[in-house]
């Protein structure tokens, strides 16, 4: 069914985010990182992770609670690999972390042909898709997982919520062969909680198998969910688990208390973030069949897999850009009613006039 979405200058929507990123003591470069993910993120139509999250993540574990830093300065520790960067984020707010330590991971890839960069004592990134696909869109292919603010997964045959959503995020430079990206990009649970905030405000229903209640018993009502499942049982466990494990040997600490004032004094409660950049001459073999240069043989590859019947077959990362084509053509930042009402709490936060819905030219998609 179609659904009425209001477009929402960019322009408005980021002087919105930043004043509120800057209200709550944010330097002006970390209001205008926070602003341009939120952006993207609207951007290519990812709704669990815009401007509404970002903030309420910040309400929940950053600044308003004194978690997250405003004006941290990151620290760049020693390292005897010159690939490979290991930073202290000092709880830095994540996007501004997230943009710069993708950035670094290109500069080293453009020297040693891969780069590397370890975040330890860090915030919440959000949606890791947007920072691989960035470093994609330049020409690269680039990976990122994080351990998620808190733990609200519940390991498969477990009970108990010890991991994180803990999302694994790739791209690939294939917008020469094919016109876009392709971003492969999830949360190791059935659905993010972004998801289910989603669906809660929009008043619908989580499908089967992606949430727990406060006892332990799958539910879908939003409103009860407590805890969410992994994806694919044992395979999603698996893929969150590693998640965790490179935590483990960046830094991070118990899964069970991050983000929570359980546990000893002396623990550590922040996250950990995992960047890497390869650029694609560091993986030529240089022995494509039938002359083919590189990016030829990538798109040959891709037509393969979606040849023989399997032409109707969506790519990741093609939806994305498909909201990204929507976007642009109707010239701003696509909402729904419920988003546009929401978006009142940071107008009064600021304030500013909450936004009125005849102000907005409005669509069907």
């Amino acid at each position: 069914m179609p659904e009425t979405y209001y477009i929402v200058p960019k322009e408005k929507h980021d002087a919105l985010v930043k004043k509120a990123y800057l209200g709550r003591g944010y330097t002006a470069d970390e209001a205008a990182a926070g602003a341009r993910f939120c952006s993207s993120a609207s951007y290519y139509g990812i709704r669990t992770h815009n401007a509404i999250k970002a903030l309420h993540l910040d309400e929940l574990f950053g600044s308003k609670v004194g978690r997250w830093k405003p004006g941290a300065k990151i620290e760049k520790l020693p390292s005897r690999f010159a690939a490979a960067e290991i930073w202290n984020a000092h709880f830095k707010l994540g996007q501004a972390v997230a943009y710069e330590a993708m950035d670094t991971c290109m500069q080293l890839a453009d020297k040693f042909g891969v780069g590397m960069v370890s975040v330890d004592n860090a915030t919440h990134y959000l949606w890791g898709g947007g920072y691989v696909m960035d470093a994609a869109l330049k020409g690269y292919l680039a990976y990122t997982n994080c351990t998620s603010a808190t733990s609200e997964v519940v390991p498969f045959g477990g009970k108990t919520p010890t991991m994180g959503t803990n999302p694994h995020s790739w791209a690939f430079p294939t917008q020469d062969a094919i016109g876009f990206p392709i971003v492969i990009d999830w949360a190791t649970s059935t659905v993010a909680m972004g998801r289910v905030q989603v669906m809660k405000r929009e008043g619908k229903q989580l499908p089967p198998g992606c949430a727990v209640d406060a006892e332990g018993r799958e539910t879908t009502d939003p409103n009860k969910a407590v805890a969410l499942l992994p994806f694919g049982a044992h395979k999603g466990y698996g893929l969150g688990l590693i998640d965790e494990l490179y935590a483990g040997f960046i830094g991070g600490s118990l899964p069970e208390i991050r983000g929570t004032s359980r546990g000893d004094e002396d623990e550590k409660r922040g996250s950990t973030f995992y960047f890497q950049v390869i650029h694609p001459d560091a993986m030529k073999g240089n022995d494509y069949v039938k002359g083919r240069t590189q990016m030829q043989n990538v798109k040959a590859v891709i037509a393969d897999i979606l040849g023989h019947g399997n032409e109707k077959c969506l790519l990741p990362g093609q939806p994305e850009a498909r909201a990204g084509e929507l976007s642009k053509k109707h010239g701003g930042l696509l909402f729904t009613k419920a988003e546009i009402e929401e978006f009142g709490h940071l107008s009064k936060e600021v304030g500013e006039p909450a936004w009125n819905l005849a102000e907005f030219k409005s669509v069907q998609v």
